[in-house]
């Protein structure tokens, strides 16, 4: 089974300021997981961690069975690549790209796509997986908050990662959007995606697997 799991994880930044304490658990593939918390709790740099953004100050991330912590920073880029999507709470959309066009960024860099035909030809597909095909040529100021975000979702399945992680993915939209993109990220776990959500808004614990709650770097008891 396809899994990462992060074991004692320990953030210290500048010496004085511990932002996780001895965290550990697990996301597998197909289950979609969701770390609670408010701002400043620690769960956004817990999914830094686990998504090779940062490197703990103690503690391991072991992904699909592999330790990552010997690796260096090109192969973990790799790692990273190949088996991790990001959604942020900003989009982080280009807005000189149409929607299908910010679709294909990671894919430029990935060697198994040979053709810019190739890519385009998924980029749309992906568009169309999230619902947005009529919007597909659009430009990011064109798109409501909702379609940006289904935009960026896209974009995250574009190299076919085993793993989605998103650090609150609807804090700029409203409820029916919300529910939208929560609804997506399900069928993404459903699909055999390993879904790891961190957020504030508990609007999302009726889609979780399983839900953690963070306070001070600290996680909680688990909840299913």
């Amino acid at each position: 089974m396809k899994s990462i799991c992060v074991k004692d994880l320990t953030k210290i930044y500048n010496e004085r300021v511990t932002a996780l304490k001895n965290v550990s658990l697990e996301i597998d593939e197909g289950k979609f997981i969701v770390v609670m918390g408010h701002s400043g709790s620690g769960k956004s740099t817990l999914l830094q961690m686990t998504g090779l953004l940062d490197a703990p100050t103690r503690g391991s991330v072991i992904i699909n069975g592999e330790d990552v912590s010997s690796l260096k920073k090109n192969q973990l880029a790799q790692l990273r690549m190949k088996t991790i999507g990001f959604v942020f709470q900003a989009f982080h959309l280009n807005p000189q790209l149409r929607a299908y066009e910010n679709v294909m960024l990671p894919m430029l860099i990935n060697p198994e796509y040979k053709t810019k035909g190739d890519i385009e030809k998924r980029a749309k597909e992906l568009i169309d997986k999230v619902g947005l095909t009529p919007r597909a040529d659009h430009y990011p100021n064109e798109l409501s908050g909702g379609e940006q975000q289904r935009v960026a979702i896209a974009r995250a399945l574009a190299n076919d990662p085993d793993f989605i992680l998103a650090d609150e993915p609807t804090g700029n939209l409203d409820s029916d959007n919300e529910e939208a993109i929560f609804g997506i990220l399900k069928e993404l776990s459903e699909s055999g995606k390993g879904v790891m959500v961190v957020s504030h808004n508990e609007s999302i614990i009726d889609f979780a697997d399983k839900v953690y709650y963070m306070k001070d770097g600290v996680l909680g008891d688990e909840k299913q």
